[in-house]
């Protein structure tokens, strides 16, 4: 298969695929609420699931930055060694990026602590 087909291919097939897959999580999502009705129990107890969690954009926020001073700092020792720029990139990818997550799990035992 030609690269141009391939390239214009997955992009497609993608969004296809995230539109069907949030059509199956709705249907599933009322037949769970049918249910509950039809044993007389109140649909209002699926309302409880869905409370909004400030956890996961801070978790990726701060793992965004860790990768981007990662990224830099990766171009930094790439520059000053003679070390393979792969290698300098990924590990400081890592490491960064852990130090943000570290973060943001010690932000969130504060806020859960307060």
């Amino acid at each position: 298969m030609d690269v141009a087909v391939l390239g214009t291919m997955i992009p497609i097939i993608l969004i296809i695929g995230a539109v069907i897959m949030i059509i199956y999580l709705r249907k599933y999502q009322n037949e769970e609420r049918m249910a509950l009705i039809e044993k007389g129990l109140s649909a209002d107890l699926i309302q409880l699931k869905n409370l909004t969690n400030t956890s996961f954009p801070l978790r990726a926020s701060l793992l965004l930055i860790g990768a981007g001073i990662g990224m830099l700092m990766g171009h930094v020792l790439e520059s000053s060694t003679d070390m393979d720029a792969p290698v300098a990139y990924f590990s400081m990818l890592f490491i960064f990026g852990g130090i943000g997550l570290g973060v943001a799990y010690i932000i969130e035992e504060k806020k859960a602590k307060t």
